[in-house]
């Protein structure tokens, strides 16, 4: 699918990548990209790419609360 078509039909592109179809966008003749369905994510992922990491040491909240008091926040929508 050319960029173009890709830009006047993006709902329906959507709709394909929904149906699991991955779709390649093509400017000037090349694969400039890919567009395909998300990976679905899940809390067992999350917990089998952290299970060897070292527990947290039983100072954690110090350490947090140590490194976020560094912290400058310019933000003019906090509450004052």
């Amino acid at each position: 699918m050319t960029a173009t078509e890709a830009s006047r039909g993006f709902s329906e592109l959507l709709d394909a990548v929904e149906r699991g179809e991955t779709v390649s966008i093509t400017r000037a003749g090349h694969v400039v990209a890919e567009i395909r369905p998300a990976a679905p994510t899940t809390g067992k992922a999350l917990r089998e790419a952290l299970k060897d990491l070292p527990p947290l040491d039983d100072d954690i909240e110090a350490d947090i609360e140590s490194a976020t008091s560094l912290l400058r926040l310019d933000d003019p929508w906090l509450a004052r």
